[in-house]
């Protein structure tokens, strides 16, 4: 298979105008650089780094809440919903939310599971079907753990989960824990169970800063949903100085989990340069869940979008990856390449 345009190669994103070869295996063969008779623009495929797709049945409840009203367990708004919606709503609901981001670009996508056993049982069936790589990180015990493909903590001052952790080290899957979404309070004990990766990180203090860097742990950062809820906004250059940083959409209840919507947000609330929010959205993301694609490569996984270059929005764009981060959506999306 090979697709004709300008290719958005490598980890710098660099505009390459030529073919891009997959194999029978499904992955990159070569990218040839040369004269094309194609203005489409080919970029890689996104990996949403976090997710809450169970809140699916409630999109937009809640308006004007704070976030522990909204979202804290047992008793936040959505965690009402959630008791209250059937199990064939709940996973009709998440369904669709998976369909839109396979639409939308996104190869993966990593959701903190809420409902045990029986929610990842549920995820499992509302991905069925579908081409997208998509990551349980389960909570509530270590048995949903063990049924999922990893361990998603609420917080540490929501609980003590260093049962959770050891199991989850011995399983050889990844844990992840949200932290300093309100404050800075939960920073450091979430850093004591030498965690995968971070969410949110929204109120780290220099301190928080030098153990992030000092243990490597990426972060994912959701900046749309962290001004939604009114926590403010994550030091961003400060963090991508310091380790990797993805992103992600966070809740479905609060945002559509479109990528192009976050870059766009993100790019235009800070300097952050358009190439490194590409890289939180496609490679950063992929290598915190160890997958082979995000960037394009020979020897990578053929995982792409391609875009009409020539559509009422992308037409005479001066800065191809400025343009992809900064007005991109799913309209101007030609074909969605998904080689397993």
């Amino acid at each position: 298979m090979e697709r004709t345009g300008t290719i958005l190669r490598g980890r710098e994103f660099e505009p390459v105008e030529g073919r891009i070869v997959v194999d029978s295996d499904g992955r990159i063969d070569r990218i040839e650089q040369e004269r094309v008779d194609s203005d489409d623009i080919i970029i890689p495929a996104f990996v949403n780094a976090h997710t809450h797709i169970g809140d699916s049945i409630a999109k937009e409840a809640g308006g004007g809440l704070s976030l522990e009203e909204l979202v804290a367990p047992p008793d936040g708004l959505k965690h009402q919903l959630l008791r209250e919606a059937s199990r064939n709503e709940l996973v009709s609901a998440m369904s669709q939310s998976v369909q839109y981001m396979e639409r939308a670009g996104t190869a993966a996508f990593l959701d903190f599971r809420e409902g045990g056993v029986e929610g990842v049982e549920m995820f499992r069936e509302a991905t069925a079907g579908t081409d997208i790589d998509a990551f349980a990180f389960a909570r509530g015990s270590v048995e949903a753990m063990e049924a999922g493909d990893g361990f998603g903590a609420s917080g540490a001052n929501d609980d003590v989960f260093d049962r959770e952790r050891t199991a989850t080290r011995n399983a050889d899957k990844p844990f992840g824990i949200h932290a300093g979404e309100v404050d800075e309070s939960d920073i450091n004990p979430a850093l004591d169970l030498d965690p995968d990766f971070l969410v949110h990180v929204v109120h780290p203090r220099p301190l928080h800063l030098e153990r992030i860097e000092d243990s490597e742990v990426p972060i994912v950062i959701c900046p749309r949903s962290n001004l939604v809820t009114g926590v403010g906004l994550p030091p961003v250059s400060e963090l991508l100085e310091r380790t990797t940083v993805a992103l992600g959409t966070d809740n479905v209840m609060l945002n559509s989990p479109s990528m192009f919507r976050e870059m766009a947000f993100l790019s235009k609330l800070t300097d952050v340069p358009a190439g490194e929010i590409l890289r939180m959205a496609t490679v950063n993301g992929a290598e915190i869940a160890d997958l082979e694609y995000g960037v394009l490569e020979p020897g990578k996984k053929g995982k792409f979008l391609v875009l009409d270059g020539d559509s009422r929005n992308l037409g005479d764009v001066q800065d191809i990856v400025r343009a992809v981060v900064r007005r991109a959506s799913v309209d101007d999306i030609r074909e969605v390449v998904f080689s397993n």
